[in-house]
């Protein structure tokens, strides 16, 4: 239990850092960036997106290798316990969205829940970051 609590905090700060350098980056560029405001909150929403998949594919890579040994628990349903049915997995968590198709038992259960968790925050830290953002560029 102490390695998977481990291995969880672990990616739960990598996927924070991840999007917290993301949305600083996107501070910085989205005033430098030449040409009309729409695009340049255009780019800001999908820089935001592609740290949200980067993030998941995270979650998928850490649920991919903790699925390699039995000591974590598995998932049932309708899964090869491949890579891409990892990320599918990690998408349903992290939005939320819970499809109920493929169920986690074992430790693997906690880090579903974590991951859902720490997809709200990130995925409201995003729509707070773009509303300010949203409404910098739409005063010039």
């Amino acid at each position: 239990m102490i390695l998977a609590t481990l291995i969880y905090l672990i990616v739960i700060a990598l996927a924070v850092l991840i999007h917290f350098e993301v949305l600083n980056v996107l501070t910085q560029w989205l005033p430098k960036l030449p040409g009309r405001r729409r695009a340049s909150i255009l780019f800001g929403v999908f820089g935001a997106i592609i740290a949200h998949v980067v993030e998941i594919w995270l979650f998928a890579f850490v649920y991919y290798f903790m699925l390699q040994t039995s000591f974590f628990g598995g998932l049932t349903g309708n899964i090869s316990n491949s890579l891409l049915d990892c990320v599918y997995f990690s998408f349903t968590c992290y939005t939320s969205l819970g499809f109920g198709d493929i169920n986690p038992y074992g430790h693997l259960r906690f880090l579903t829940g974590l991951e859902a968790l720490t997809g709200l925050v990130l995925i409201a830290w995003t729509a707070s970051f773009m509303y300010i953002e949203m409404q910098k560029l739409w005063k010039k």
